[in-house]
């Protein structure tokens, strides 16, 4: 959670000079330089199918969690994106505002914000994915059964901003087939064990998973970092390979695969490049998982984004069809939803992951979402001012 913004020439200069008349702050030149392959077109709320009969409220909440971190930022943050400054103002009124019901909710929105619709260029629209919190069985100590780790941030790698990642002193760091040999094998580094490297694969996409202890304690992790190496979808080379059909394409399947075929998975796992390090969290057993703003998720709500593009807490509506009811795309999918997440696959101003829950039941429903869709970014109303409910 792909467009790359405004069309140039002609087209940029008027979207350009749009978005300067709905906030007194232009866009910061980053996120312009992002925007310049696609359209970015003001809309209206009365032109969104599906906007009237939304629950506001769900979304409202989820905006005033961000909000709470939001503020919560200090003025380097908030100089650093001309957006969340913006942001900053809403969400003063937000959090005044209190718990709002469903018409109020939408009054705020339709209030407060303009929306925009980005269409990638050469493509139908926003493209769309899910993603759910894992549950698998592990162990604090090694064992037989028990012998796949998952790994907390090494020391040697560290952030060079934007979330990319190098290792310490420069040069990039180990790939998955390193680390998967032994790169990192007795440095300490393990959090826990578990049974299969399936299912660290997965968790690893994913960004979060509860372990499961043998004393019945529920584990919380949740992303940390990466190894800075490029994200790669494995399913498209069994696609190639005629093993799986386009259309039948999702992570149940790619699973059932790499179980079945065990010696062939550490292959198709190490074209993936790319290798995701957890932290612990502390979170009480039924509660949400931290999206990388350092918010709680709220399933059906939260949204992950290319978080170089889309600042954290920013409103998003969704329009698309997709396969939540069945395996067949045919559940219309209209919601508000709050920017509270990233991930190392969702790159471009109108990719975007929908965030199912924890579980295997919503994780079979997340796994199959591969669909095209409107995406309209909700862009602050600063300029001549903007109210509450």
């Amino acid at each position: 959670m792909a467009s790359r913004g405004f069309r140039r020439a002609a087209r940029f200069g008027f979207a350009l000079c749009f978005m300067t008349t709905v906030s007194p702050t232009a866009a910061a030149p980053a996120e312009e330089a992002a925007l310049a392959d696609a359209t970015l077109a003001p809309a209206t709320f009365a032109a969104l199918p599906g906007w009237d009969e939304d629950d506001q409220a769900a979304a409202f909440a989820a905006f005033q969690t961000s909000c709470t971190a939001i503020l919560g930022g200090g003025k380097a943050v908030r100089a650093a994106r001309p957006i969340t400054a913006q942001l900053f103002q809403v969400c003063e009124r937000a959090l005044a505002a209190g718990t709002l019901d469903t018409a109020q909710a939408r009054r705020f929105f339709e209030r407060n914000f303009v929306p925009m619709r980005v269409t990638p260029k050469g493509e139908p629209g926003g493209f769309f994915t899910g993603y759910y919190e894992t549950e698998i069985d592990g162990s604090l100590v090694r064992s037989a059964d028990y012998d796949v780790p998952l790994y907390r941030m090494p020391p040697d790698l560290v952030d060079a901003g934007n979330g990319k990642f190098v290792r310490r002193g420069g040069g990039p760091y180990y790939d998955r087939t390193e680390i998967e040999n032994g790169a990192l094998a007795g440095k300490g580094l393990e959090i826990c064990w578990v049974k299969s490297p399936v299912d660290a694969f997965f968790a690893q996409i994913q960004g979060s998973t509860r372990v499961r202890l043998a004393d019945g304690t529920i584990m919380r992790l949740s992303y940390a970092a990466t190894n800075g190496m490029p994200y790669t979808a494995v399913g498209r080379f069994l696609v190639e390979r005629g093993i799986i059909a386009r259309e039948d394409m999702s992570m149940d399947r790619i699973r059932q695969w790499m179980e079945a075929n065990p010696r062939e998975a550490v292959e198709l796992r190490r074209k993936n490049r790319s290798f995701v390090f957890f932290r612990e969290v502390k979170l009480p057993r039924n509660a949400s998982t931290l999206g990388a703003q350092g918010v709680p998720l709220t399933p059906l709500r939260s949204l992950a984004v290319d978080r170089t593009i889309h600042a954290y807490g920013t409103p998003i509506w969704i329009d698309a069809v997709l396969p939540i009811a069945s395996e067949k795309p045919d559940t219309p999918f209209r919601h508000l939803m709050i920017a509270q997440d990233t991930g190392t696959a969702i790159v471009g101003p109108a990719r975007a992951d929908i965030f199912f829950g924890a579980g295997e039941a919503v994780g079979h429903v997340a796994g199959r979402i591969k669909q095209y869709g409107t995406f309209v970014i909700l862009v602050p109303r600063l300029a001549k001012g903007s109210h509450g409910p």
